[in-house]
Formats: structure tokens, C-alpha cells, sequence
């Protein structure tokens, strides 16, 4: 039986001072307080590796927040990070706007916001399971095939697709409260495979510390 373990890690706190959704916008940074948060990360894994864990491939999102919070992880592990488009974040409608309940009173609006349980403003939510669990089985099969037998890897996300993921893999119904969802900045949603079953789910904040200041807009 092969084990492995995939680390969904979500990207540091954004710069971002209008409070944009901001989405799959591109150039949006990691702030100060963001690049302190990813380095966090990276010292939890470097951690891990010390303690005898075998991370052996690292994967990220293109976006720049996501790159960014993978190069500390990178850095200290000597890993290089891939890109994978599949892991990117959710596709949004209000993807630019700073989705406040003034702005979604708009009628322009309204016929996004028919079907939460889908969600009809943005990509459905099967449709992100699907493609990040393909991801995520490609991930454990390189981690695997560097690393041998319990490897582990990386990979670089965000907050919906990687909820979206972890509810999956509990067997838990996709739709959901977004103001419930239990992925902080920088957090760490651990996927453990035995051959090709999720047998557990693990969470942590390695940037536990550093939340009460941050800012947590969405990307999606």
C-alpha cells in the first residue's frame, strides 16, 4: 500500500487596500505582512523535513500571491516549485469589484446570485474539486516517484478551491457559508493518501499569530 501526503498551503495576506475580490487579477502581491506569513510556512515545513519528512515536490498556482508564497518553501527545501494552471483560484463575476452589500444591491447583480448551492457567480463548485483533485493525484504520484514510499508535497493554492477540496475529501456537500470556511491565510490542509483513498484530513496555521492584523478578502 502507497502513502503519501499532499500540504494544500493557501498564499499569504494581499496587498491590497482598495479590498478587491480581487480573483484571478493579475499582479496582486503579497504584502509585508503576507511575505512574513509564506516564510512562516516555509519554516514549518523546514521543520517537518528536520523532524524526517520527505517533501519532495513543490507545486503553485501561477498567480503572483501564490509564487510568492511558495518561493520561502522553495528556498529552504531546495525544491524547485512547478506551475500548475489547475490549482488557480476560482473563476468569479465580481472578480475587479469590492463586493460590499451596497454593491451587490445592484440589479446588474442579481442574476448572479440565484443559485448560492452552484455558486452561479463563479465557477461551480464540482467543477473545482474536479480539476484540483487531478492536481492533486498528479502531485502524489511525482512526490512518490522522487521521494518513494510516504513522500510528501507542497502545493500552492487558495482559500475556495482548496476548501472546496478538503469538504470533498471529508465527504461533505460543496456548497457552503463562505463565511465559514476554516482556511486561514498561510494555512495548511494536509491530504493523506493510502494508494488512492484519502484516509485523513489534517489543518493547521503555522501563522496563527499573525491573523488577528490581517486582511482577509477573498479571492472567490
Amino acid at each position: 500500500m502507497s502513502r503519501a501526503i499532499i500540504h494544500m498551503l493557501r498564499h499569504g495576506e494581499v496587498h491590497n487596500p482598495d479590498r478587491l475580490l480581487y480573483g484571478r487579477l493579475p499582479e496582486f502581491h503579497l504584502s509585508d505582512l503576507g511575505n512574513r506569513m509564506a516564510e512562516r510556512a516555509a519554516q514549518e515545513f523546514k521543520k517537518r523535513v528536520d523532524a524526517g519528512a520527505k517533501i519532495s515536490y513543490i507545486v503553485s498556482s501561477p498567480l503572483t500571491r501564490a509564487q510568492e508564497t511558495a518561493a520561502p518553501t522553495s528556498r529552504v527545501l531546495g525544491l524547485d516549485v512547478v506551475t500548475d494552471d489547475r490549482i488557480i483560484e476560482a473563476k468569479n463575476r465580481f472578480e475587479g469589484l469590492a463586493v460590499t452589500r451596497a454593491e451587490l444591491r445592484h440589479v446588474k447583480h442579481w442574476k448572479h446570485l440565484v443559485n448560492p448551492m452552484k455558486p452561479s457567480w463563479g465557477e461551480p463548485y464540482k467543477e473545482q474539486v474536479d480539476r484540483v483533485m487531478e492536481a492533486v493525484r498528479e502531485a502524489r504520484d511525482k512526490a512518490v516517484e522522487v521521494g518513494g514510499e510516504g513522500a510528501e508535497a507542497v502545493m500552492v493554492s487558495h482559500q475556495l478551491p482548496i476548501w472546496v477540496t478538503r469538504r470533498f475529501a471529508e465527504k461533505r456537500r460543496l456548497w457552503h457559508d463562505p463565511r465559514r470556511r476554516k482556511c486561514g491565510l498561510a494555512s495548511i490542509t494536509s491530504l493523506t493518501f493510502e494508494d488512492d483513498e484519502i484516509v485523513d484530513v489534517d489543518y493547521s496555521e503555522p501563522a496563527a499569530d499573525l491573523l488577528s492584523g490581517a486582511a482577509n478578502v477573498p479571492g472567490a
